[in-house]
C-alpha cells in the first residue's frame, strides 16, 4: 500500500527546524515542510494569514499527488484558508489548532482578547509583532529542559496581523478532518481544542504539552501514520 505524503504546518513562533524530531520519527513517508510567511528572524519581512495561506497552498500544489496535511495551533488558520478546493488534499489534521469558520479570526477565537503570554512589539515603517513571555512554560512543559530551550532559543517574531485576519473559505467544510487534543496544553486550553474538535470528523488525543512533537515525537508519528494509512 502506497501511503499518501505529508506536509507538516508549524504554529506561530515555529519553523520547520522544531518538527524534526518528529519527522526522524516517520522514516519511509514523503514528509514536507511549509516555512510560513508570518514567522521569522526579521521582523521587516514578516508576512500575514493570507500569504501564509499561499505559502501552504503552493506546497501542497508542489506535492502534485495524495497529501495529508498536519497542521499545529495558528498553522490551522492558513491551512483551513488555504485549502478549501485543493483536490489532492485527502484529510487535514488539526494538532492542538484552530479550526475556525468563516469570518473567524484567530484572536476573534480568544473572545478578542490577546493571551496573557503574548508580548507586544512596535516599530516605525514594520508595524506590530509578537513575541512569547516564558515559552518552555506555554509550549514545552512535558519536553526535555535541554531540548525546551534549543527550541525556545529557535522560535523566530510573529506578525500580530496573521492573528487579526479573517477566514473567507473553510476547507474543513469539504475535506475530511481530524482532531488531536493535547490533553496538558499550557498555550490553547483542552477544554478551548474540545469546542475547536466538535467542527473534526474524528478526535484523537495525547496526554501532552502543546509540542508533542519534542516531548512525544514517536507517539504522534504513530498517530500520524494511522490517518495516512485511513482509506
Amino acid at each position: 500500500m502506497t501511503l499518501p505524503s505529508l506536509l507538516l504546518v508549524p504554529g506561530a513562533w515555529h519553523k520547520p527546524e522544531h518538527l524534526q524530531l518528529l519527522i526522524d520519527d516517520l522514516p519511509g513517508i514523503d514528509v514536507h515542510t511549509v516555512p510560513l510567511t508570518s514567522c521569522g528572524d526579521d521582523p521587516k519581512a514578516l508576512g500575514d494569514m493570507y500569504s501564509d495561506a499561499a505559502a501552504i497552498r503552493a506546497a501542497v500544489e508542489a506535492i502534485g499527488g495524495p497529501v495529508v496535511v498536519v497542521a499545529h495551533s495558528y498553522g490551522g488558520v492558513p491551512t483551513t484558508q488555504a485549502l478549501a478546493d485543493a483536490s489532492n488534499v485527502k484529510s487535514i489534521v488539526y494538532l492542538a489548532a484552530f479550526q475556525l469558520d468563516a469570518g473567524d479570526s484567530l484572536l476573534s477565537s480568544a473572545g478578542g482578547d490577546p493571551a496573557l503570554w503574548w508580548e507586544f512589539h512596535r516599530q516605525e515603517g514594520v508595524g506590530d509583532f509578537l513575541t512569547v513571555a516564558n515559552p518552555v512554560e506555554v509550549f514545552y512543559g512535558d519536553v526535555d529542559r535541554s531540548v525546551a530551550e534549543k527550541a525556545a532559543a529557535a522560535l523566530g517574531y510573529q506578525s500580530y496581523a496573521a492573528t487579526t485576519q479573517k477566514l473567507t473559505a473553510v476547507a474543513w467544510q469539504t475535506i475530511p478532518s481530524t482532531y488531536i487534543i493535547c490533553e496538558a496544553d499550557g498555550a490553547i486550553p483542552p477544554f478551548v481544542q474540545e469546542l475547536f474538535a466538535k467542527r473534526a470528523d474524528r478526535t484523537l488525543r495525547l496526554n501532552s504539552s502543546h509540542s508533542p512533537f519534542l516531548s512525544q515525537p514517536s507517539a504522534l508519528a504513530q498517530l500520524i501514520r494511522h490517518e495516512l494509512s485511513l482509506p
